[in-house]
Formats: C-alpha cells, structure tokens, sequence
C-alpha cells in the first residue's frame, strides 16, 4: 500500500489525460477532419475553372521547412554566411524565420465559407459592381495543367475584395500582401486566405532569395495568383510603371519547354469614387510619405452611420474588365526572358480593356476646362461615343445624362471640391486635384486631359505606342 497526497493523484491524473489527448485522440481527430476538408475539396474542385493544388492545402510547417531546406535557399545561407562572417547555423535560422514570415496557411472553409460571401456583401453594399470584357472563351480555353496568373492596376484596397468574389468561381487566389497589413486581426485572416506577406523595405538579398523560391514553387505546383505590378496605390490615378519583383522572380524559375506554363491574365479595375481618393492625393503631395489606413476606417464608421439611419450608401459603379491572356511560353519565344518587357505589355493590356465609368468621364471633361453644364453635357456624349469606337467596356449612367450631370455637380459641391455660380462652375485646389486623379483613370482610352482636349484626341494611340505589344 503507497499512499499518496490528493494533489499529487489529480497532477498524475492530469498528466495521464493529457498525454491520451495528445497521442491518440487529437490525431485521430485531425485525421478525421482532414479527410473530410479532402473530400469537401475533391468536391470543390469540380465546378473551380483553376481547381485548388495540393501545394496550397500542405500544412504549412512542410512547407516552411521545403523552402527552408531548398538547394537554392542553401546556397544563398552559405553565401550570406561568408560574406557577414556569421555562422551558418545562425543565418539558417534567419532563412527559417523569412520563410514563416512568408508561407500562409490556406483555409479552404475560410475562404469560400467567409471570405467570399463577406466580399460579396461589402462589394454590392458599397457599389453597383459591373463586370466588362470578360473574354469567357479565352479563359476557358486555360488548361488546368497551367498556371494562372492574375495581373492587375491597384485603385484602391477593395481591389481585393472585388476580385476575390468575382473570381470565386474560377479559384482560390494567392495575394502578395504588404507589411500595413501585419497587424491582428488582418494577419492571421489574410494567412488563412492564403495571401503571404512580402517586405518592400528592410529587406536582404537573403530574404529576396527565399521569397523567389517561395513564388517559384508556388508557380510551379500550379497555385493561381493574383499579382499587383504596380506594387502599391496609384496616387496619382494613372497606371504606373510596373515593379518587376514578383513578375522577374516568375521569369526566372521558369524554363521553356520543362516547365509548367504560366498565363498571365490582365484585370482592369476601376471606380466612380475610390474611398481612399482625399487620402492618395494628399499622400502623392507628401514625398516619402506612408500611406495611412484612418481614411479607410473613417470612411467605413460612416458607411456604419449611414446604415443605421437608412441613407444611401452606395457611391456608384465598380467595374472589372479581363484582358487578353498572355503564354509566358509564348512569350519568351517572341521577346527572350525580359521582365521589363513583360511588364509593360501587360500593363498595355490593362490600359486597353480599363472599364470607362461616368463620373470619370466627367471628370475627364472637367479636367479638360470644361466650366458650365451647358458644355459638359456634349463633351460627356463625345466622349463616350469615342470609348465606344475604341472598343473600350463602356458602363453609361443609368438615368439621363442631364440628370447624372446635375447630381454630379451637386455632389462634388457638397463634397466642397467645386462651386456653383448659376449654370457655371468653379473648382477648388482640392477639386482640381481630384478631377485630375479620375480622369487619369480613363486616359489610356481617353487621351491627355491637358486643356484644351480636342474631340480628335479623345481616343489616343499615346498610351500604347508607350506601351507597345
């Protein structure tokens, strides 16, 4: 007979049950969930147009540990380690942590269960969402043993919110994410949505290295994307020169003819108002200046307050417009192993299918001299008849155009960007820059807004003879 203190009895206990926990129950219970998310895939897969690779659903501790042990990423340790005079181990662990800051971790169920309905209802509770040129039969023609790359402008952050839903019926989209959005409760939803992080500051050649192989394997294991060239907010309103980080890492894992072939899918996006529109123009004024997310959340507690006491909340139309599919196999035949190229042509492609919406339009106009409503209304016609014969995706007001012009200018006056005087009127400082930030938006179909802007001008070869393909 041993006898024993109660305590001691209930910590044995304890420890007993845990240990039962951990080595039996829990595995049985992970292995049992798993298979079901399995099934549930399987099931998915079959209505996806890009099903769902088994690289995207690995845990993603294998997958940190396949980056980190990478012959490549080896090589680079080796590299850094020398040139530092730092033990290799040391550096090593560096590579690890890059690679954890890196690799998300794909929830299935989060995603289509989540994210895709809450995107949908933020998108149709803020705009009238319309979809362009949706080139259905070039997009169907895409093999599912090739790699789908979307490639598109960045307006405004609900970039990923429209494309997110409005792809949802083709995949699951990987998105390179900045550091503003390392912060909880963002980080661990845009991990579980299979987004990863990239650094676009304070970074390595080491780090470079394992974020290229990271992409290059995600490339490779058939992973649709979804890519922004121009690496941040366009402040200005126009198409900027692409950055070719993300697009030169693609090119350079990628060997004709051995490789899985990659398309890049051109996505054109635009708004009648951007939320964030106040806040880039003044962050344009500031060099060097970080954008700021206050705008956005003062923008969203309105829309909150405006729900409550059932005001109108919609601010117009949000338009998406798929380009002509670009064979990175293809390609490279035509133009060798050039990103520079590459990422000018797609951004070419963006700029020929970019949804013309009015109030763009007018603004447009406005930044052209026009000063009365007697002379908008013909130059917002012109104009418009002119993106019709260039081919653009067209979205015309849905009442009148005297009516849209008249509810234009009251709201722009509300908003303290213009003035009225009678049927003339005058803008502000504020007004003029942001007349010009909308009608950069659809001058790669429209033209320069110098004034004065001849109806000849309206549609321009300008842009593309810039951006050849």
């Amino acid at each position: 007979m041993i006898e024993i203190p109660a305590w001691a009895l209930f910590l044995v206990l304890l420890f007993a049950a845990v240990t039962a926990l951990d080595r039996v129950l829990m595995p049985s219970v992970r292995w049992y969930l798993r298979r079901r998310l399995e099934r549930a895939v399987e099931r998915l897969n079959k209505r996806l147009a890009f099903p769902i690779q088994p690289f995207k659903l690995a845990r993603r501790n294998d997958t940190i540990l396949r980056l980190r042990y990478d012959p490549e990423v080896a090589q680079a340790v080796l590299d850094h380690a020398r040139e530092h005079g730092i033990r290799e181990d040391v550096v090593a662990q560096q590579a690890e942590r890059y690679a954890r800051e890196i690799v998300p971790s794909f929830s299935a169920f989060t995603y289509f269960a989540f994210a895709i309905r809450a995107a949908r209802f933020l998108s149709r509770t803020l705009y009238k969402v319309k979809v362009g040129a949706q080139n259905n039969a070039a997009l169907e023609a895409i093999g599912s043993d090739k790699t789908v790359v979307f490639v598109m402008n960045h307006r405004s952050n609900m970039d990923y919110v429209l494309v997110t839903w409005l792809a949802a019926d083709r995949s699951a989209l990987a998105y390179a994410v900045g550091e503003w959005a390392r912060v909880w409760p963002l980080q661990p939803l845009i991990r579980a949505l299979g987004g990863y992080f990239i650094r676009r500051r304070h970074n390595t050649p080491l780090y470079r290295k394992v974020l290229a192989r990271y992409v290059q394997m995600a490339t490779e294991a058939g992973v649709t994307q979804a890519v922004f060239p121009e690496g941040s907010l366009s402040r200005s309103g126009a198409l900027r020169e692409p950055k070719l980080g993300l697009l030169s890492y693609i090119l350079d894992g990628f060997t004709p003819g051995q490789s899985r072939d990659v398309v890049f899918v051109p996505v054109a996006i635009n708004y009648d108002r951007v939320m964030e529109d106040r806040a880039l123009i003044n962050a344009g004024k500031r060099q060097g200046g970080r954008f700021s997310l206050r705008p956005i959340l003062r923008y969203l507690r309105l829309l909150i307050w405006q729900k409550l006491t059932f005001q109108p909340t919609r601010y117009g139309m949000a338009a998406v417009s798929f380009g002509e599919p670009v064979s990175l196999s293809e390609f490279i035949r035509d133009n060798d192993s050039d990103s520079g190229v590459l990422g000018r042509d797609l951004m070419a492609r963006i700029g020929r299918v970019m949804p013309v919406l009015p109030f763009p339009v007018i603004a447009h106009a406005v930044a052209c001299g026009v000063r009365s409503r007697a002379e908008l209304l013909p130059a917002i016609e012109a104009r418009f008849e002119a993106a019709l014969a260039a081919g653009a995706p067209v979205f015309l007001p849905e009442r009148a155009f005297d009516y849209t012009v008249d509810a234009v200018l009251q709201t722009l006056s509300g908003r303290r960007i213009l003035q009225l005087q009678g049927d003339s009127f005058a803008l502000t400082e504020e007004g003029t820059a942001l007349m010009a930030f909308y009608a950069q938006s659809v001058a790669p179909v429209l033209g320069d807004f110098e004034p004065p802007c001849a109806q000849e001008n309206y549609v321009t070869t300008q842009y593309f003879a810039k951006y050849p393909f």
